[in-house]
């Protein structure tokens, strides 16, 4: 059964969703999701602390998890340059 997954999003990436030139999401995997999921990003603003009363939903088509950040790299190299997420398309 797919579900309905309520997260807050600050207002400078909900706008980058809505005008779809943001197609991911990076999240602590405190929450159980599932392909066909639907997240419902409700906008959030991190200053006053108060939901603006916009949402956007989105059906979860893919989702990659992992703890294994520090075997690919030591943790001197992640303090130093974090990382990048990187979204791709067609050219």
């Amino acid at each position: 059964m797919n579900r309905e997954i309520r997260k807050k999003v600050w207002p400078e990436y909900f706008e980058k969703i809505l005008k779809e030139e943001k197609k991911f999401e990076i999240r602590l995997a405190d929450f159980d999701v599932e392909k066909g999921d639907i997240l419902i990003l409700e906008e959030f603003n991190p200053i006053s602390k108060q939901h603006t009363g916009r949402s956007i939903k989105r059906k979860v088509t893919y989702i990659s998890s992992t703890k294994k950040m520090e075997e690919m790299h030591s943790k001197k190299e992640i303090d130093e340059y974090g990382f990048h997420i990187i979204q791709m398309e067609r050219e």
